[in-house]
């Protein structure tokens, strides 16, 4: 007589198929009906009030320097506001300059003045000799707008903000420079 091994170390090839379907399906069942042991542990604890359950007694702790850095303090600080800074400090826009913002209205010579039927233009140049056209509104400068024009001249209006937040508003007067005159 041949001994066999049971039929759970058997190859599984060799298990009826229903003995398998019965052992899923017992394991699938076990599963879904089954209550966790920890609902039924806590219900009687959540009705009871929190001061009778046992704490464990607080330690007391004082952080020495002793010549050590507080830890508490950030490295990075704000820079404190000090009565050194000037509030008439004129405020600069980061903004990239471009165009005739480049040029502030000293740099430039008034070589011409054009009227149209409605506009009035101006012809300037820079200190190399090259050629610019100015309208009006036309942003000259950091700070500068052409306001207007007159038959002798260029108004640029210069509005400036200081730190105290107070605005500033000045008139440069750009010359028509006479042939031969510097």
């Amino acid at each position: 007589m041949s001994h066999l091994p049971p039929f759970w170390c058997r190859p599984a090839q060799s298990l009826p198929v229903s003995l398998v379907c019965l052992l899923a399906l017992l394991c699938i069942s076990s599963v879904f009906t089954s209550a966790p042991a920890s609902t039924a542990a806590e219900a009687p604890a959540a009705n009871t009030p929190a001061a009778t359950v046992p704490q464990p007694p607080a330690e007391s702790f004082e952080y020495r320097l002793e010549n050590r850095p507080d830890p508490f303090v950030p490295f990075i600080t704000e820079k404190a506001a000090s009565s050194n800074v000037n509030m008439d400090e004129i405020i600069e826009n980061d903004e990239p300059l471009t165009g005739m913002q480049l040029f502030e209205p000293g740099q430039l010579t008034v070589v011409a003045l054009l009227k149209t039927e409605d506009e009035y233009m101006a012809m300037v140049q820079d200190f190399t000799g090259k050629g610019y056209v100015l309208t009006t509104g036309m942003k000259i400068g950091r700070h500068g707008v052409v306001k207007s024009f007159t038959p002798q001249s260029v108004i640029v209006e210069e509005t400036t903000v200081t730190r105290a937040g107070k605005k500033s508003v000045t008139e440069v007067v750009m010359l028509l420079k006479k042939e031969g005159e510097k």
